[in-house]
């Protein structure tokens, strides 16, 4: 009888299963293993975390996690990756939708909920890992990738033809949402007594007033 661990994350060759559950099996998974490393890679440094280290927490072998990934970069990679295919993913369903505020706000909403996931966990990981993310040729990644899905965003967000005090606010919308999602890693977080939970969500309140011309 296969192992817990082999069971659950070596999916691809199980038997009695429909494609599309494979499929979503080794997908949570990805995503299971990018969440846990990028834990390790912000509490003990990239260099100092290795895949069996990964395995540990995740508590598989490390035959395991190899099958999903051979290196650590591999992994990162991917976070940066799957990042920016969730952005893109919005910004398509955001271009079949009526070009209208409501359309904006509900951009806004969807979006709050992707950044209080991953970015607050890359943001992390890229305060805590500088001189990596050089090393590594990460940051010329994700210029390719993140920044320009963003890009692709904030022109759902912002009405072209409206008056530059108005496209600012659509702008500074996008970008209250990221504050709002990387809890200490904004300078003066601390003078907010309030959760990140709460923060987050007055985060998106503003966001929402800025992008329909309100500064306040």
């Amino acid at each position: 009888m296969p192992s817990r661990s082999s069971s659950q994350f070596l999916t691809a060759g199980s038997g009695g299963h429909p494609q599309a559950t494979v499929d979503r099996r080794r997908t949570d998974t990805r995503q299971r293993i990018q969440e846990v490393a990028l834990e390790l890679f912000a509490e003990q440094g990239y260099e100092r975390t290795s895949l069996r280290a990964i395995a540990d927490r995740l508590q598989v072998t490390k035959a395991a996690l190899y099958y999903h990934f051979k290196t650590k970069e591999d992994i990162l990679r991917a976070v940066f990756e799957d990042l920016a295919a969730s952005v893109d993913e919005l910004v398509a369903w955001g271009r079949t939708q009526p070009v209208t505020l409501e359309t904006r706000r509900e951009v806004l909403r969807r979006y709050a909920v992707l950044v209080r996931g991953r970015w607050r966990a890359v943001v992390r990981f890229l305060q805590e890992n500088q001189a990596t993310v050089r090393e590594l040729s990460l940051d010329e990644g994700m210029s390719r990738s993140v920044p320009k899905s963003v890009l692709a965003l904030l022109e759902l967000v912002r009405d072209p033809d409206a008056e530059p005090a108005d496209q600012l606010r659509a702008v500074l919308a996008v970008v209250v949402l990221h504050l709002g999602s990387v809890g200490d890693a904004v300078p003066g977080r601390a003078l907010i007594k309030a959760t990140d939970e709460q923060i987050a969500e007055a985060a998106l309140a503003v966001s929402l007033d800025l992008v329909a011309g309100r500064s306040s």
